[in-house]
C-alpha cells in the first residue's frame, strides 16, 4: 500500500505532519502487522531448527563448536547480501526476508539453548535417570524447565534483533515499517521515518516484555525461591 503524497517540502515544513500521519493510518497499521509477521516468521522457523540442532549437541558435545562456527559465519554475512542472493530463489516477498532473518537467529539461540541444558545440574539428570525416566520425557519434563530462563533470555535478544533486521527487508519487496523508512528517503520526508522509528521500538519493547511474561508464567519456582 503506497503512502499519501507529502505536502511539497519546504523549510517551514514541521518534523510531524500529524496530518500525514492522520490520512495513512490504515497504511502503517497495515505495514506493523506485516512488520510482527517479519518478526514472528523467522523467530519461530530458527527456533524450530535450532532447538534439534541444540539437543544433538549437547548429546554429542563434538558437534558444538563446528555447530556454533557454522551459525557464527552466516551471522557474519551482510544481510543486504543474504536478501540479494535469496531473490534469485524466491523471488521478491515475504519468504525471501524470512529466511535470511531466520539464519541470523541461529547463533545466539543455538548458543543459549546448548548453554541451557549444560547449566543443569548432574545431580538432577542422575536423579530423573534414578527414577526411570526414559530420555524423551526426561528432557521434556525436567531438563526443558530448568534450561527455559537461558532459552528465553536468547529468544528476547534474537526477537529484538530481528524487529530491526527486518527494517531493511523493505529492499526485496517484503514490506514491514522499513518501507516507510524507503518513503521518508525517497521523498525527503522525515514524518514516515519518524513513525517507523517509533513503532519498531515499541514493537521491540512489547515483544521482549511478552517474553518475559511468558518466562514468568512458565518458571514458577523461580518466584517461589525470590
Amino acid at each position: 500500500m503506497s503512502p499519501t503524497p507529502a505536502v511539497a517540502i519546504t523549510g517551514d515544513q514541521p518534523l510531524v505532519d500529524w496530518a500525514w500521519i492522520e490520512r495513512n493510518a490504515p497504511m502503517v497499521g497495515e505495514l506493523f502487522v506485516e512488520h510482527v509477521q517479519l518478526t514472528a516468521y523467522p523467530v519461530t522457523l530458527g527456533l524450530v531448527l535450532a532447538f534439534p540442532l541444540s539437543l544433538a549437541a549437547v548429546r554429542w558435545q563434538w558437534l558444538y563448536p563446528p555447530l556454533i562456527g557454522f551459525a557464527g559465519l552466516l551471522f557474519t554475512v551482510p544481510s543486504i547480501a543474504l536478501f540479494v542472493l535469496m531473490v534469485g530463489v524466491t523471488g521478491l516477498g515475504m519468504t525471501t526476508a524470512v529466511v535470511p532473518l531466520a539464519i541470523y537467529t541461529l547463533l545466539v539461540l543455538v548458543r543459549n539453548t546448548v548453554e541451557g541444558f549444560n547449566g543443569i545440574d548432574r545431580d538432577v539428570r542422575e536423579a530423573a535417570e534414578a527414577m526411570g525416566y526414559r530420555r524423551a520425557r526426561q528432557i521434556l519434563t525436567v531438563e526443558l524447565p530448568l534450561a527455559l530462563p537461558v532459552i528465553i533470555a536468547g529468544l528476547r535478544i534474537t526477537t529484538v534483533t530481528t524487529v530491526g533486521l527486518a527494517t531493511v527487508a523493505t529492499l526485496v519487496g517484503s514490506g514491514g515499517l522499513g518501507d516507510l523508512f524507503t518513503d521518508a528517503v525517497m521523498r525527503r520526508f522525515p514524518t514516515p521515518a519518524l513513525v517507523g522509528l517509533v513503532l519498531a521500538v515499541l514493537l521491540a519493547v512489547a515483544l521482549d516484555l511478552a517474553l518475559l511474561a511468558v518466562q514468568w508464567l512458565l518458571t514458577p519456582w523461580r518466584r517461589r525461591a525470590s
